[in-house]
């Protein structure tokens, strides 16, 4: 495997890359849910699509699954930490090559099966996602949590079943999906974690901010070994699995982790004197 692939190497293969090893906003990051701090004023999600269904193109780029949205269709989000309005560009996919690895982020130290990305960009201000990611206020990424189970989110089984899945084996395969409802993918909760960090691909930009929701959608066990079995590589060469495609957890750095979850009212000030810090016990956050 190239140094390019390995991301411990980011930042010392390509000077552009430098982000990825000295910046102080990386992610993912670790959420130690002992320490997020509740903030009253996060408000849920809006997601508006117009009342249509989109239609996008699914890639195996040799390292994601990647939905990409035409154009004709447009979904935007707002509401929560963000100040403008955000459109939806892509949805990928990180899972793992077994059920205990594959999302990006940590809870409490502990990994999920798999992490779904809605990554938008601020439409108010820039004109595509390119300039947005290296820009202020660029990009918000909602994130998913994945777990395997017996049932399937039905946005996901869409992307997943097995007639679809396996249009896009190898890197650079590309199928069209049409008729797709985002809000499908969305769990049903209004509860997330918010945090200030950066993509998990070179460069790195630190332009991101992050919301977790606060309950996973789920995948079958079969939809989890279809992924598995797609190439990294392209037919001619050698078989490797575009599993654990997850970029290792990055020092959080005295960011603060902010949610709307209000567990209690006891605690200390967040920086910003208008947060509190939460006291709950684990076992309340996200095992639903």
């Amino acid at each position: 495997m190239s140094a390019a692939k390995i991301p411990s190497f980011w930042g010392l293969v390509n000077s552009a890359w430098n982000l990825c090893s000295v910046g102080k906003r990386q992610s993912p990051v670790n959420i130690e849910t002992s320490h997020m701090i509740f903030d009253p004023f996060l408000t849920p999600l809006r997601i508006n699509t117009g009342g249509r269904k989109v239609s996008g193109t699914m890639y195996n780029t040799g390292r994601h699954v990647s939905l990409r949205l035409d154009k004709d269709h447009l979904v935007n989000v707002s509401g929560g930490p963000m100040t403008y309005s955000h459109r939806l560009e892509e949805v990928r996919l990180h899972f793992g090559s077994e059920d205990s690895q594959g999302s990006e982020h940590l809870l409490n130290g502990q990994a999920f099966s798999g992490e779904v990305q809605l990554i938008h960009y601020n439409h108010e201000l820039y004109t595509n996602v390119t300039e947005a990611a290296k820009s202020p206020n660029g990009l918000v990424v909602v994130s998913i949590f994945i777990k395997v189970s017996d049932s399937s989110n039905p946005f996901l089984n869409r992307m997943l079943n097995r007639d679809t899945i396996t249009r896009i084996t190898y890197k650079n395969d590309a199928y069209l999906l049409q008729g797709l409802n985002i809000e499908e993918l969305y769990p049903e909760t209004s509860s997330f974690i918010t945090y200030d960090g950066s993509m998990t691909i070179p460069p790195c930009y630190e332009t991101a901010s992050w919301i977790i929701m606060n309950k996973p959608v789920y995948i079958t066990r079969m939809q989890m070994h279809s992924l598995r079995l797609l190439s990294q590589n392209q037919p001619s060469q050698i078989f490797l699995s575009m599993s654990d495609n997850f970029r290792p957890v990055q020092p959080l750095n005295n960011r603060c982790i902010r949610t709307n979850i209000n567990f209690s009212l006891q605690g200390k000030d967040c920086p910003n004197n208008r947060a509190q810090k939460l006291q709950y016990r684990v076992n309340e956050w996200l095992l639903k």
